[in-house]
């Protein structure tokens, strides 16, 4: 006799939620959604979740609650806030965070979470972007108890191809901000290496191609030098504003740390003044027009 499912919520059907949560149904998963704009529910609820009018509802169905939400505060919102997720938490329930938040505020979520409710608290931040979401092959760092990470592998191996357990709660966080100071400042330099090529009479377009498998090849450079020497930047995957928050939460919990940042800390800047030009909903990959001159973008 095959084992029942359990039923899972899921808060935050945005540009990778909706995907994820495509994935779980398509795995059998009994699923509750819930979203501030409950339109974005529509094609999960069609195809079988059930929608949850608040937060604090989704803990009633599921013992598994998942969330993909935008930043630190969203999630505060979310958990604590009026009928949040704590209002409806109970003991033995986990929360498994997919967003990516400060570790020093997960740490400390989490342990008022466990405190006031009895509810359990896994840090998932993944990486691989919406094409990741979409093909379930994204890379998850996990922080939290040993037991409360084996009871969710299950469900993320759905999610991504690989669990990666880097320590207790927070300690995914941690490895999250790792990963985007590394794909920001490569975003950075790619879009510089673009500009000089084109500048020097070198056919941009054939980068990627040319450094495939050498030293310098990363997946951000062969999806972004492309998009950047053929001015590509729609359909929009990710923002600016994203890679901006993390760079900022990165920088600032280095500091808590005592770590130095400088390298982060320059492409903080250089990202804030590319948002600040109107780039922040828009695709990394317009990050090229920092490096080019008005007139030579047609």
């Amino acid at each position: 006799m095959m084992a029942t499912l359990p039923t899972l919520g899921f808060a935050g059907i945005g540009l990778m939620g909706l995907p994820m949560c495509r994935r779980l149904l398509a795995a059998g998963y009994p699923l509750v959604v819930w979203n501030r704009n409950q339109e974005k529910c529509t094609p999960l609820l069609e195809a079988g979740a059930r929608l949850a009018e608040t937060p604090a509802r989704l803990c009633e169905a599921a013992d598994l609650v998942l969330l993909c939400l935008a930043n630190t505060e969203v999630v505060r919102e979310v958990v604590f806030g009026a009928e949040g997720i704590a209002q409806g938490a109970r003991a033995g329930q986990l929360l498994v965070d997919l967003s990516s938040l400060e570790p020093t505020a997960t740490r400390e979520m989490a342990a008022q979470l466990a405190s006031s409710t009895g509810m359990g608290w896994v840090d998932a931040p993944v990486s691989g972007g919406t094409p990741g979401a979409e093909a379930g092959s994204l890379a998850i760092m996990v922080g939290g108890e040993a037991a409360d990470i084996e009871r969710v592998r299950p469900i993320l191996l759905n999610l991504g191809q690989r669990v990666t357990h880097m320590g207790g709660v927070g300690a995914g966080q941690v490895t999250k901000a790792c990963n985007q100071m590394i794909v920001a400042c490569n975003a950075l330099v790619i879009a510089e290496v673009v500009a000089l090529a084109e500048r020097s009479g070198v056919d941009a377009s054939l980068l990627a191609e040319a450094l495939a498998g050498g030293f310098a090849d990363s997946r951000p450079l062969q999806i972004l030098a492309p998009q950047m020497a053929e001015s590509r930047f729609e359909p929009i995957k990710w923002h600016v504003r994203t890679l901006l928050k993390d760079l900022d939460g990165a920088v600032k919990f280095s500091r808590e740390q005592g770590s130095a940042t400088p390298i982060s800390g320059l492409a903080a800047q250089l990202m804030r003044l590319h948002g600040g030009q109107g780039y922040l909903e828009q695709d990394p990959a317009t990050l090229i027009r920092l490096y080019r001159e008005p007139a030579s973008e047609g």
